[in-house]
């Protein structure tokens, strides 16, 4: 059993963005600039953004933080979006999920420039990606296909099971891991909460990606020996033993599912640390294209 290091691997990737940042600004050009719009005072998302803000400043791109009250009008929203859309100091930015209740998220997704939609949620580039064309594609599924691209894990002809179906995670990957190329090409199966005997699904898959937000959900007993298990899951579960008073948890039971798995990501460590540098990565690739279309 070897453990796939999300950390230790999204830190190659950052050097790796720092190193074309450098090359980007000796040729004279502006580091890329990302920004982030944050509505009211979600604590997670507190947290996330202050992450990603932070991995900018580590690579060396200009970040701006765009913090918004709780009851912000939808139409003032939009108003905001329609304005970085406009600013050509911004290369790429995102809007936090989720929302406040009386804002469409939909709508406001809608609204934000493809070609500055560094999460990859617009439809335009969900279609593109799902063409296996050029274009943004969502971080956390984008960062799973790195782990495997770069611990070299096969996947061609594999059976892969994907739980979950969420457009953020669940239905991208798996159109990911179903498109010709490396890593690519399985049989891919999405389960989900109406799935009728879901083991006999996961107990025949080469790969498990979990995505359901359920902690400790994938049992050993639901899996064959040498499965390949990337968790998604990032779950708070309540713990007065921590000094934060909660742990994060996965979907998958870590400790007994790893006597069976050839590769497994752990929770916290794994898929997580692959989210914001692909964030990063997708921010070159915004900077590139609106070069092109200014």
């Amino acid at each position: 059993m070897e453990i796939i290091d999300g950390k230790k691997i999204s830190n190659q990737i950052k050097e790796e963005i720092k190193y074309e940042v450098q090359n980007i600004i000796s040729k004279g050009d502006k580091p890329p600039h990302l920004a982030a719009v944050l509505v009211g005072e979600d604590g997670a998302s507190l947290t996330y953004v202050g992450s990603k803000v932070s991995s900018c400043k580590q690579v060396g791109f200009k970040s701006t933080l765009v913090k918004l009250p709780e009851n912000i009008k939808e139409i003032d929203l939009l108003s905001k979006i329609a304005e970085l859309n406009d600013n050509k100091e911004i290369d790429g930015f995102i809007v936090q999920l989720p929302l406040p209740k009386h804002i469409d998220e939909e709508k406001i997704l809608l609204a934000v420039n493809p070609n500055k939609d560094v999460d990859g949620f617009h439809p335009t580039n969900f279609g593109k990606m799902a063409l296996n064309m050029k274009t943004f594609i969502p971080a956390t599924p984008f960062g799973i296909m790195e782990l495997l691209k770069r611990y070299k894990i096969e996947t061609s002809g594999k059976n892969t099971v994907v739980i979950g179906r969420s457009n953020i995670v669940g239905r991208p990957i798996s159109i990911l891991m179903n498109l010709k190329g490396i890593p690519g090409d399985s049989t891919v199966t999405v389960v989900h909460s109406r799935t009728v005997n879901l083991e006999s699904y996961t107990k025949n898959a080469d790969i498990i990606i979990s995505a359901l937000g359920i902690p400790g959900f994938v049992k050993k007993e639901m899996v064959k020996k040498g499965v390949v298990i990337i968790d998604v899951g990032i779950t708070r579960v309540k713990d007065n033993n921590s000094t934060r008073g909660y742990v994060i948890r996965g979907d998958v039971d870590f400790n007994s599912v790893k006597e069976k798995a050839s590769y497994i990501t752990p929770v916290p460590g794994g898929v997580g640390p692959m989210t914001i540098a692909m964030l990063l990565k997708n921010t070159l690739l915004s900077k590139s294209l609106l070069k092109n279309n200014y």
